[in-house]
């Protein structure tokens, strides 16, 4: 089942055009191939469909295309008579067996192997086939659902993907928009994460985000989206010692510093959660002015190295131009020969 703790969550309008497409899909009994950046929540989109299909009370089946080798999933999904390789000491029935009636998810479809390719598009074309080391057709009625944050049309067009599978695949696409393309998105999972984890750590209350976490969390590109939102906000929580406060310390990265090689010259923008080692005091409006004041320091130290190129500094800083011109603006920095 999913994890109950990273819904299918959002207003944004991206958002919510992705979900009416999920909705208008799920009816129909065709393959579906699901797009997403790793994540953004594709499994979820797959248990969706399936719950609101008629075949909801049927099995729903995942397996990833990834985690096995190409005879072991081929045995996996297709089952294997006894004998059929070494170890198989008695029939097995696979995935597609198991499935019959309801739907069968492949995530990481991209990585298959060729020969498991060859089969499943057998069986999606026809609803048959064999088990590894059996000749006697096998007959199924399975949705196959699939998801990849690959470029399948690109791997199509080099062979590296067959183009006949994927056009069984996509009878339809879901594209899942990334978390730094929905708007007002990372507001509402945090709180939605937060509250979770406060219970989980027996706090009678979430106190919310103080204005400077809000703006990390903003800010931050998401390289991982959801999935990554949901770790920064449950580790931030888990090492706040105030609790009965609101949560001021984003912790974006869990892994200690660590000293640049020999003959390099040390990172110029620390993690943007981290307030400046002095010149604050313990109040709490004081911090507040010492977070934006350095904030808008590091943004003058990445415009003065990038020579006043924008997309230049946003590299520096690890930020979407976009977010950039954000935070430049919130700041009034930048001048008119910034570009």
């Amino acid at each position: 089942m999913p994890d109950p703790a990273s819904p299918l969550l959002g207003e944004a309008p991206t958002f919510r055009a992705m979900l009416a497409e999920v909705s208008r899909l799920a009816p129909l009994a065709r393959p579906v191939l699901i797009l997403g950046e790793r994540g953004t929540g594709k499994e979820l989109v797959a248990s969706r469909l399936a719950l609101l299909s008629p075949r909801w009370e049927r099995p729903f089946l995942k397996l990833n295309c990834a985690a096995l080798g190409e005879s072991l999933l081929e045995a996996e999904l297709f089952g294997h008579e006894a004998g059929a390789f070494t170890g198989a000491l008695r029939r097995r029935a696979g995935r597609f067996e198991a499935a019959d009636g309801g739907t069968l998810f492949l995530d990481e479809i991209a990585l298959a192997p060729a020969a498991v390719q060859e089969r499943l598009l057998r069986v999606i074309e026809y609803g048959s086939f064999e088990r590894l080391g059996s000749s006697l057709p096998l007959s199924v009625d399975v949705r196959v659902l699939a998801a990849t944050n690959a470029d399948l049309p690109a791997l199509a067009a080099a062979g590296r993907f067959r183009a006949d599978l994927l056009d069984r695949l996509a009878f339809d696409v879901i594209a899942i928009p990334p978390l730094r393309n929905r708007e007002g998105d990372v507001r509402l999972l945090a709180e939605h994460f937060a509250a979770r984890m406060a219970a989980e750590l027996g706090r009678p209350y979430f106190a919310g985000f103080a204005p400077q976490a809000l703006a990390v969390l903003e800010s931050h590109p998401w390289p991982g989206n959801v999935r990554e939102l949901r770790n920064v906000v449950e580790r931030s929580l888990a090492r706040d010692e105030t609790p009965e406060r609101p949560l001021r310390v984003i912790r974006l990265d869990p892994f200690p510093a660590r000293a640049a090689p020999a003959g390099t010259a040390p990172a110029s923008t620390p993690p943007a959660s981290t307030p400046p080692a002095g010149g604050g005091t313990s109040d709490g409006g004081d911090f507040s002015a010492a977070v934006a004041a350095f904030e808008a320091d590091l943004l003058r130290q990445a415009l003065v190295a990038a020579r006043y190129n924008r997309r230049a500094a946003a590299l520096r800083l690890g930020l979407g131009y976009d977010q950039l011109r954000h935070l430049l603006k919130r700041h009034r920095l930048g001048g008119r020969h910034a570009r």
